[in-house]
C-alpha cells in the first residue's frame, strides 16, 4: 500500500541495519520536521487530495514531500547512506519498487568517464505491506536482493539505455527508448510483457555536474494510479540531489582517501631491525575528520647499535600541520645522526621550529636506547609520559621533566637516564590514545596502564603486536576524536659477552695492536673463518684513525646477527673512498673496506666521529 503523505516529513526517519552488509555509521539527527501531534493522513503522491476541495491540496503535498525528501537524501555522507535514504524517500510513498545502477568506476569531478561504462545493480527497494509503528526495513544490497534485475549491464553507445543516459531526463515508460532501455536494466531483454505498463515505470538517469552516474527505474504496481508529468518532475528532483549528494560523497572519499595516503606516506613506511630491539607501530587516523594530523613516530639507528625512539604531534589538522611534521620529522633524523644528546636534539628542533613559523607548535618525545648498557635517556617536549612495561609486569610511567612544546622557543629540556631492563617494552603513544570527550589525559593514561597490566599477565610475555592492540582497546576499530601514533619498543639488550671494547692510543703500532686484539676476539667467538679478513678490515680502518686522532681511538667489535666494527676517534674529518693511481702507495684503504664488507659508513659525532663496517656471519652446517 502506498504510504500516505501530508504534515511532517512524509517518510519515516527510522533507520535499521542494512540487510547483507554492515551498514554504515549514521549519527543521530534530530528530525528537521517538528511534530506538534498525530498529522492527519493525507492522499498519496499522484492521487486526488481525497475529499478536500483546495486545488492547491495535491501541489502542497508535493512541496511538503520534496521538502523532506531532498533534506534527508542531502543528509547522507557517503555513498551508501545516500542511496538508502533515495530508497526511503521513494519507496512506498512515491514508488512501490525502485531499481538503482551505477557506473563502476563511479566518474569523481571532472575526470574524463571510461567509454562505454558498465552500469552495477547496487541497490533495490520494494513496498510491502507492515505494521505502521515497525521501523522502515533497509533497501536490499544488489547480492541481496530477491527481485529480477540485472547485477551488470554494458550500455551500448547509440543504444536507447545510452541515449538516455545522456540525455540526462527522467521519462516514463512509453516514452520511445525506455521500454527497452528498462528491460535491459532489468535483465529481460526481448520479454517487454515483464515490464510495467507505460504509465506505471519512470526511468531517471543519475546526472552529476559533468557525467551520468547511473540511473534509478521507478515503478508502480496494479491497484495505483500511474505516473504523471507532475509525477516526472518529483522523479527529477530525487534524481538530481541523490546525483549531487553521490557526488559530494565520492570527493569526500576521495579527499578522506588523499588524506590518508599523505599522512601514512609521511610516516616511516617500514620500522627497522636493529640488534637488541623489536619495534611495533600502530597509525590510526582520526574517524572525524578527513584532513591530515600532525601525528608522527620513528625509530633511527644509530652508531654502536642504539635506536632513537620518536614520537610527536603537530597541533591541528590542516595540511600545513601535515607539512610541519614532515619537516620536523626531517629536523628530527638529521640531528640525530650527529649522536646528540636527546636534550640537545630538542633544543635544535626548537630552533627549527622557529624558523617555520610561530603559529604551529609541536610536542616531542625523544628517547635513546643503548642496548649493550640497557640504558635509556629521554627528554620531553610537552608530550606525554611513555609508559614502561616491566619484564615482572608491572606498569610504570616514565616521568621526565616537561619541556615547553616545540616552537615556543623556551628550550629547558633536560635529559632523565633510567635502567631499561632486558624484556622490558617502551609504550610512546599520542594524545588520542588516552584523552577524548569523555575521559581527560590522567584518567586516560591510567587506564591505558590498566590495559596493558592485563595484558602482561600470564605466564609469558604478550606479544609485541598483541600488546599494541591491548593498548588501542576499543579505539582499534571505534570512533576516534584524533588521530592516534603509537610506537612500541621491546628491550631484548645485547649480552656483555658478544661485545669487546678497546681504547688505544693513536701511534704507528696501533693498527697492530688492533689485528691482534680482533684475531684473538673472533676465535673466542668460533668466527675463525672471519678472521682474515676482518684483521685485514680493521687494520686499515685504525690506520686511517690514527693519522688524524688527538686522542686514544676506540676499537669495539660486536657479535649479533652480524659481526660488527667499530673505530672511533676525535677528528671530524670524515674519509671519503679515492681510486688511487698506480704510482700512489695509499689511498686503497676505503676501496678494499667497500670491497670486502658487506655495509660500511662513516657517523659524525660531537666528539668526532666513527667509521663502522660489518660482515654476516658465517653459515652454520645445515642451515638455509
Amino acid at each position: 500500500m502506498a504510504k500516505q503523505l501530508g504534515g511532517g516529513d512524509g517518510i519515516r526517519d527510522q533507520k535499521p541495519g542494512m540487510r547483507g552488509r554492515a551498514a554504515p555509521h549514521r549519527p543521530q539527527r534530530p528530525d528537521p520536521t517538528p511534530r506538534s501531534g498525530p498529522a492527519p493522513a493525507p492522499a498519496p503522491l499522484g492521487e486526488a487530495p481525497g475529499s478536500g476541495s483546495d486545488p492547491a491540496g495535491p501541489l502542497t503535498d508535493r512541496l511538503r514531500y520534496l521538502d523532506a525528501a531532498t533534506r534527508r537524501i542531502a543528509r547522507g555522507m557517503n555513498l551508501d547512506e545516500t542511496l538508502w535514504e533515495l530508497c526511503r524517500a521513494a519507496v512506498p510513498a512515491f514508488a512501490d519498487r525502485a531499481y538503482i545502477h551505477l557506473y563502476a568506476p563511479l566518474p569523481v569531478g571532472d575526470e574524463a568517464a571510461a567509454e562505454p561504462g558498465v552500469l552495477q545493480l547496487h541497490c533495490t527497494d520494494r513496498s510491502e505491506r507492515r505494521d505502521p509503528d515497525a521501523p522502515d526495513p533497509e533497501p536490499a544490497p544488489a547480492d541481496q536482493d530477491d527481485s529480477q534485475a540485472a547485477p551488470t549491464v554494458r550500455p551500448v553507445p547509440g543504444s536507447p539505455l545510452a541515449g538516455l543516459l545522456r540525455d540526462g531526463r527522467p521519462a516514463l515508460g512509453d516514452t520511445p527508448g525506455v521500454a527497452s532501455a528498462a528491460a535491459e536494466l532489468l535483465g529481460t531483454p526481448g520479454t517487454p510483457p515483464a515490464l510495467p505498463p507505460g504509465q506505471r515505470l519512470i526511468f531517471a538517469p543519475l546526472h552529476g555536474r559533468s557525467h551520468a552516474l547511473g540511473s534509478v527505474l521507478l515503478t508502480r504496481e496494479a491497484g495505483r494510479e500511474d505516473f504523471t508529468a507532475d509525477d516526472l518532475l518529483v522523479a527529477s528532483q530525487l534524481a538530481t540531489h541523490t546525483a549531487l549528494g553521490l557526488e559530494k560523497a565520492m570527493l569526500y572519499e576521495r579527499e578522506a582517501s588523499v588524506a590518508n595516503t599523505l599522512q601514512r606516506t609521511m610516516l616511516p613506511p617500514s620500522l627497522p631491525k636493529p640488534p637488541g630491539v623489536r619495534l611495533a607501530s600502530r597509525y590510526l587516523p582520526s574517524s572525524r575528520t578527513a584532513q591530515v594530523g600532525g601525528d608522527w613516530y620513528d625509530a633511527i639507528p644509530l652508531p654502536g647499535n642504539r635506536v632513537a625512539l620518536v614520537i610527536g604531534d603537530v597541533m591541528g589538522h590542516s595540511m600545513t600541520s601535515a607539512a610541519i611534521m614532515g619537516q620536523l620529522r626531517t629536523s628530527v633524523q638529521t640531528l640525530a645522526g650527529l649522536d646528540l644528546p636527546p636534550d640537545e636534539v630538542l633544543h635544535h628542533l626548537d630552533d627549527q621550529a622557529g624558523r617555520l613559523g610561530s603559529e604551529h607548535t609541536a610536542t616531542c618525545l625523544y628517547a635513546l636506547y643503548d642496548p649493550v648498557l640497557h640504558r635509556l635517556l629521554v627528554s620531553n617536549a610537552g608530550h606525554l609520559p611513555p609508559v614502561l612495561l616491566r619484564p615482572d609486569g608491572g606498569v610504570e610511567v616514565l616521568e621526565a621533566p616537561p619541556g615547553a612544546p616545540i616552537g615556543v622557543g623556551s628550550g629547558g629540556f633536560r635529559s632523565v637516564e633510567t635502567h631499561a631492563p632486558a624484556g622490558a617494552t617502551l609504550l610512546l603513544y599520542t594524545d588520542g590514545l588516552v584523552e577524548s570527550r569523555d575521559s581527560d589525559v590522567v584518567t586516560g593514561v591510567e587506564r591505558l596502564c590498566a590495559r596493558l597490566g592485563t595484558a602482561a599477565r600470564g605466564p609469558a610475555a604478550p606479544a609485541l603486536e598483541e600488546l599494541c592492540d591491548a593498548a588501542l582497546g576499543a579505539l582499534g576499530s571505534g570512533e576516534r576524536d584524533d588521530d592516534i601514533a603509537l610506537l612500541a619498543a621491546r628491550f631484548e639488550g645485547i649480552l656483555p659477552e658478544t661485545v669487546a671494547y678497546w681504547y688505544m692510543a693513536p701511534r704507528p703500532q696501533t693498527a697492530g695492536q688492533a689485528r691482534r686484539l680482533t684475531r684473538r676476539t673472533l676465535a673466542d667467538w668460533g668466527l675463525d673463518s672471519l678472521v682474515e679478513t676482518t684483521e685485514l678490515l680493521v687494520s686499515e680502518v685504525v690506520a686511517n684513525a690514527v693519522r688524524f686522532a688527538t686522542r686514544p681511538i676506540t676499537l669495539r667489535l660486536l657479535h649479533t646477527d652480524v659481526l660488527r666494527c667499530e673505530v672511533g676517534d676525535d677528528s671530524t674529518v670524515v674519509p671519503r673512498m679515492q681510486h688511487a693511481r698506480l704510482s700512489d702507495e695509499g689511498g686503497r684503504g676505503l676501496f678494499l673496506v667497500d670491497q670486502l664488507a658487506q655495509r660500511w659508513g662513516a657517523t659524525r659525532l660531537s666528539t668526532g666521529k666513527v667509521v663502522w663496517f660489518e660482515q654476516p656471519l658465517p653459515r652454520t652446517p645445515g642451515a638455509h
